[in-house]
């Protein structure tokens, strides 16, 4: 199989990169953007048989990936946050996300066959969906067309309640089908819950005890875990959280870094590498860079199905489906 070169901004500990190598793509990562120290340690733990990268903010121009993916800051964008925008050239964190099109512009004549960028359904909100029809814009006008939508964890085999907004942007005239995607009944919550924890993952706070939502009406409350836990963030401690774990007789407990990173989809054997590169300082704390890693992270499956389509021809249609990545692979058809 051709070797597939990928370019990953605000990369994070590398969920593209996991879900490539899940699916048995040969993948070099040609070059990683990523500012936050901690996550870039777990990333390199990760994948410590490849090139070792460094905390960066900035890249060459002369690399020619074959897939771009970017999940610029969400913060500023977000229903749960300060909503400050993400103008080109205000500054705001969100606003990185016009730095990826600057470094498409600056490639010249090679560009990516894909770009893929994912973020917060608050980028299609009325305040906020005029940078977004920006952004369509601008990459129109590098020769890509565009195709976005909502997608939701659940319907890629997590029991996690995250729908993001999805851009695939392919380059030529040919636009990307959401709609034939590969997705995976969701799997039982109890199947990424461990049976043994820790006193510390306890809910002991007052303040959040009177946060926790029994019925689960409250959107901004802590709500209850049941059949799925909600949005993986980056805290667990605050509201809204992902949910808490009814234990009986009025006990209740966070999920643990573990069971965060699983519901992200992410392997048991990543989440120790993670864990060897950032270690617990006091036992009885709660790794607080690990659930900022799941938080920040997009889930690997959803990409596992993507990368499917557009690598491997692989769809829910029974006809392969020819791509510009054609490698004459075996191809096995999941419906």
């Amino acid at each position: 199989m051709k070797q597939v070169k990928i370019l990953e901004l605000f990369g994070g500990v590398g969920s593209p990169r996991c879900a490539l190598r899940n699916i048995g793509v040969n993948t070099k990562a040609i070059d990683y953007v990523e500012i936050d120290e901690k996550a870039v340690k777990s990333y390199n733990s990760m994948f410590a048989d490849e090139l070792e990268y460094k905390t960066q903010s900035v890249i060459g121009w002369n690399l020619k990936p074959d897939i771009l993916i970017h999940g610029s800051p969400c913060q500023d964008v977000s229903i749960a946050g300060l909503k400050k925008g993400n103008d080109e050239n205000s500054g705001t964190r969100s606003s990185l996300m016009w730095e990826t099109v600057n470094i498409i512009k600056q490639m010249g004549e090679w560009k990516p066959k894909y770009v893929i960028w994912e973020n917060v359904v608050g980028v299609l909100h009325k305040k906020m969906s005029r940078n977004f029809v920006k952004y369509l814009n601008e990459m129109e006008n590098l020769g890509y067309t565009n195709s976005y939508k909502i997608l939701d964890a659940r319907d890629f085999g997590l029991p996690q309640a995250r729908k993001r907004v999805f851009t695939v942007s392919t380059l030529g005239s040919v636009p990307f089908e959401f709609d034939d995607l590969i997705t995976y009944k969701m799997k039982n919550i109890n199947d990424f819950l461990e049976n043994d924890f820790n006193d510390k993952y306890l809910v002991t706070q007052p303040s959040m005890l009177k946060k926790i939502d029994i019925e689960n009406s409250t959107s901004f409350g802590v709500k209850v875990i049941k059949d799925y836990c909600y949005t993986i963030t980056c805290k667990q401690m605050r509201a809204p959280n992902s949910g808490v774990i009814d234990l009986g007789n009025g006990q209740y407990r966070y999920l643990t870094e573990l069971e965060c990173w699983r519901l992200q989809g992410y392997s048991d054997d990543d989440y120790y590498k993670a864990l060897e590169a950032n270690p617990n300082k006091y036992e009885n704390k709660m790794n607080t860079a690990l659930y900022k890693q799941a938080g920040n992270s997009i889930p690997v499956t959803i990409f596992e199905s993507i990368f499917r389509k557009i690598i491997l021809g692989e769809t829910k249609a029974i006809d392969r489906q020819m791509t510009i990545f054609d490698y004459g692979a075996e191809v096995i058809y999941a419906n």
